[in-house]
């Protein structure tokens, strides 16, 4: 996991992660590594993880910042967006 942002109302969290078997060995048989981002919005405490078609959309999103910096708002506004759609309250373990 990569922490890409982090602010007093958002971070933002790149998961690569690839299933492993005791040992740190990689796992056999027919698993799914998750690969995506995780958005959390700090103020009402809900998270979102983005994967497949939508984790590429914001790929590509993160890309375009880097080619031209984005301001703070401007980040917060599209993470704002993508915050919307978050339904799982953040679970602390």
């Amino acid at each position: 996991m990569n922490m890409l942002y982090d602010s007093e109302t958002f971070s933002v969290v790149h998961v690569d992660a690839h299933p492993v078997q005791g040992d740190d060995q990689p796992a056999t048989g027919p698993q799914m590594p998750r690969h995506g981002f995780e958005i959390v919005d700090k103020r009402t405490g809900k998270e979102l993880f983005l994967d497949g078609s939508w984790a590429e959309l914001f790929q590509e999103r993160l890309t375009q910042w880097q080619r031209q910096a984005p301001t703070q708002d401007e980040v917060e506004t599209t993470l704002e967006g993508y915050a919307t759609l978050a339904q799982n309250p953040l679970i602390l373990h």
